[in-house]
């Protein structure tokens, strides 16, 4: 019983940033029936995935968040800094003086 307690307060949690970016800009993302959620600062991003992915679907899922991040920060990823994997990803981005 109390598992399951354990269980129904972390999925109560949502998507919760690294501590980097407490201080982040947050937007909820849908796109190609999946829900992400993108936090970001000036130089730094986070795609962290919500819900259940399946054998087989990751990279697809992988390229759909590496394409967001431009879209959601207007910054361009330095995809040599890219860390993580379908369910939660980081990287360096570089955004536009303005």
């Amino acid at each position: 019983m109390k598992a399951l307690i354990l269980l129904l307060i972390l999925a109560a949690c949502g998507a919760q940033p690294a501590p980097e970016f407490f201080n982040a800009k947050r937007v909820d993302v849908s796109r190609g029936g999946r829900q992400y959620t993108v936090y970001y600062t000036d130089r730094r991003v986070e795609v962290i995935r919500l819900g259940y992915a399946k054998r087989g679907e990751h990279d697809d899922i992988r390229a759909q968040m590496i394409a967001l991040i431009p879209e959601v920060t207007g910054c361009k990823l330095n995809e040599a800094s890219l860390q993580g994997d379908s369910g939660e990803m980081r990287g360096s981005i570089r955004c536009p003086r303005g």
